[in-house]
């Protein structure tokens, strides 16, 4: 695998520090492209400030974003472990739509061969979802729910000043309807979750070094 620096910087966001941890100590051999992984703390109002504050300086203002993390699954039948790409992230406040879901989608398969990719809206939440509400959210054509990637990808698009910035969203499933997460660092989906976040790095890079060259 190859980067090209050209394509200009790449900003990999998540809310948690086991999320950061994952991204860190994954795969990202052979890339030559600039990537900075950014946490940006619980809930949609941190992730809103800690973009805007990361994107205003010179060394990001031309970045791609990827907002990236643990997700919970809406549909019937997924399952911890799953990874979720965003056709476009939606809230109380809007919809932003990704940039080349099918080609993440291309380059997770063959990066974590044998998990289930799934397409579709992500939806954000400013609370953790559990139960009745699942099935609600669901309802709007939904299939997953976090609590950042909504926000993390405005306030990128708005941080471009409307020339355009390229963003996407991946979400691996920790908890599903039929697999409730309790504690994620002691339930065998948790840890699944874990293993196949460290894996995905090399599907951004991949992404990332298909965009058009940014306009300066």
């Amino acid at each position: 695998m190859t980067g090209d620096p050209a394509a200009g910087p790449l900003l990999v966001a998540c809310a948690l520090g086991i999320e950061r941890l994952a991204l860190r100590t994954g795969g990202r051999a052979g890339s030559g492209a600039p990537v900075t992984v950014l946490r940006t703390g619980m809930g949609p109002r941190a992730a809103e400030r800690s973009m805007t504050r990361a994107l205003e300086g010179a060394a990001l203002r031309d970045a791609a974003v990827v907002a990236t993390g643990f997700c919970a699954g809406l549909a019937p039948g997924m399952h911890p472990g799953d990874l979720v790409v965003a056709e476009e992230t939606r809230d109380a406040d809007g919809s932003t739509p990704c940039v080349d879901p099918d080609l993440l989608v291309k380059e997770l398969v063959r990066a974590v061969p044998g998990r289930t990719v799934h397409t579709g809206p992500l939806t954000g939440s400013d609370h953790v979802v559990r139960g009745p509400e699942r099935g609600a959210l669901l309802a709007t054509g939904a299939i997953a729910v976090d609590m950042e990637s909504a926000a993390t990808l405005r306030a990128a698009t708005a941080a471009a000043g409307g020339d355009g910035r390229p963003v996407a969203a991946v979400r691996v499933v920790v908890d599903a309807p039929e697999h409730e997460l309790v504690r994620i660092g002691t339930l065998r989906g948790g840890l699944s979750a874990f293993r196949v976040l460290r894996s995905v790095l090399p599907a951004f890079f991949e992404w990332h070094r298909s965009l058009p060259l940014p306009r300066r």
